[in-house]
């Protein structure tokens, strides 16, 4: 039981000076070099409660204030110093990484990362590195205080993966996925590489990523997510249709029968691989089925996690046969568009992103020799790569592309356009429309827009419309099949071959770090 509820060492409660509390020596006896020693463990008084900031984000945010028994592991920086990066995270990071969740009483980043990292030194350090990071490129003033934090974070983690029970716990495994976020940031492509080929081992040791999602869905969403923004590619293999394997799964509603909800448009043959198919199928009932009973943005995240994974697991520049072009076509803009409808989380997916809308374009090149395309088909596809392209020198191509479109197709307003590109693949959001009309609006309301040279729109047989120059297709098509279709028929785990190069994202122009591979 406790004699005093004194909380100042003795030496300063002697002289009746202020102590700072920090441990093992406050600062007073630190600078008189004198001994130092507390009755009770220190304990601080609470910050100020949260207040409505952040557009109003952290309604109802307590968790105790911040920390209030200084509780969470030590590091090198002064106490206000960590109590500030401490609110940064929890009041702006949190939500940043994870902006699919903005309730501070159910954000993943807020009631699971954040605890588990209170009892682990090297997530805290990493996670304070995350805030420490936005601090200073704000401020411009130079990475002294994240590069503290980077090496001690590393050190941490070494000394975390020399124990086998330790290596595989979702602290570590947390840890490392984050420090290869913020390589890769700054452009240390190789060491955020090599941190990825890291993780994978350490998931591996845990049974599959299937595993670690069984304790730990967060670690497991986020390792899945970001190793494939990394790498360009996916690193993880998907489960089957009905939820079998190690791999990662697909959401409930991706198992139900896919012949269910299918609209009928037209019965047409078609050369298109079979997986492309079968997403495109099961995609659009899950669609339909979210019409009436929407699902939470978590499982947002989860279908186009596992779908982009499909989908790039299945593409193959090798194959031979080489799939169609228009199988690559539908399954670069299916995958474009559900990185549209779920937006940017944990980290920023341009680089990926931008390699996608290359190969998508090239796909379309491709296809303008050929035949034709039914109509709501090729708008939803030209619809997703304006949307995708915005901003860049490519945009141009598919915007007069789609003005070529619009005439023929007697399109007058967004309306018109929408009930074309909703029988193709569309999912019913409050965002989507905000994000896909604003292209059209401008294009409708323009006058006297060239298309593009050498451009023909022809009648397609299928339909009263005007069809885009490609082989013949429709949305129906994919539902209903056809005679023509295709049918199903430590120390050296974290090194990397650098063989691959990549282009790093520009968000982060900040000094390198590059540090050692782990022993």
């Amino acid at each position: 039981m406790r004699q005093t509820l004194r909380r100042s060492c003795a030496t300063c409660a002697k002289s009746k000076h202020s102590c700072d509390l920090r441990t093992p020596r406050c600062s007073r006896c630190l600078k008189r070099e004198v001994q130092c020693v507390y009755v009770n463990e220190p304990l601080t008084a609470p910050p100020a409660a949260p207040t409505q900031e952040d557009g109003g984000l952290i309604t109802d945010y307590r968790l105790g204030s911040l920390d209030p028994f200084d509780s969470y592991p030590q590091t090198r920086l002064p106490r206000k110093h960590v109590e500030r990066l401490i609110h940064s995270f929890l009041h702006k990071i949190a939500f940043q990484y994870y902006p699919l969740d903005l309730s501070a009483t159910s954000n993943p980043f807020l009631i699971s990362w954040w605890p588990l990292a209170l009892g682990d030194p090297a997530l805290f350090h990493v996670s304070l590195q995350t805030a420490s990071l936005d601090e200073e490129l704000l401020a411009q003033k130079g990475f002294q205080t994240s590069e503290l934090l980077m090496a001690d974070s590393v050190a941490l983690v070494r000394r975390k993966i020399e124990d086998v029970s330790l290596a595989v716990q979702d602290g570590t495994i947390n840890s490392v996925i984050t420090l290869a976020t913020i390589e890769f940031g700054k452009g240390n492509i190789n060491v955020a590489e090599m941190h990825v080929d890291g993780v994978k081992r350490l998931v591996s040791m845990r049974g599959g990523i299937n595993s670690v999602r069984q304790s730990s869905p967060l670690t497991a969403r986020m390792v899945s997510w970001v190793s494939m923004i990394i790498m360009g590619h996916p690193q993880f293999e998907t489960q089957d249709d009905f939820g079998i394997g190690d791999g990662i799964p697909p959401i409930p509603e991706w198992q139900l029968d896919s012949a269910a909800h299918c609209g009928h448009f037209c019965e047409l043959s078609i050369d298109l691989d079979y997986t492309v198919r079968n997403v495109f199928i099961r995609l659009r009932n899950v669609f339909q089925r979210a019409q009436r009973t929407s699902f939470p943005t978590t499982r947002l995240h989860d279908l186009t996690c596992f779908v982009i994974h499909r989908l790039l697991l299945s593409a193959s520049d090798t194959a031979n046969p080489q799939p169609s072009p228009v199988t690559e076509c539908i399954r670069y803009a299916t995958i474009l568009y559900m990185f549209i409808i779920q937006g940017p989380t944990y980290y920023s997916h341009a680089v990926i992103f931008n390699s996608i809308v290359t190969r998508f374009m090239e796909r379309l090149k491709q296809l303008e020799s050929t035949p034709r395309v039914c109509d709501s088909l090729a708008l939803w596809l030209l619809t997703i790569g304006m949307v995708s392209s915005t901003s860049t020198t490519r945009y141009q191509w598919f915007m007069e592309r789609a003005q070529a479109m619009s005439t023929p197709l007697q399109l007058g307003n967004w309306d018109d356009v929408l009930v074309r590109i909703k029988s193709a693949l569309w999912l019913e959001t409050p965002q989507c429309e905000d994000i896909f009309r604003p292209h059209w609006d401008a294009i409708l309301s323009a006058e006297d827009l060239p298309g593009p040279p050498g451009f023909t729109a022809c009648v397609s047989p299928s339909s009263t419309g005007v069809g885009f120059p490609w082989d013949i297709i429709s949305p129906a098509s994919l539902v209903l099949g056809s005679p023509g279709s295709i049918m199903p028929s430590s120390a050296s785990m974290f090194t990397k071959d650098d063989s691959t190069p990549s282009t790093p994202p520009s968000r982060l122009q900040i000094e390198t770090h590059r540090y050692d591979q782990y022993d």
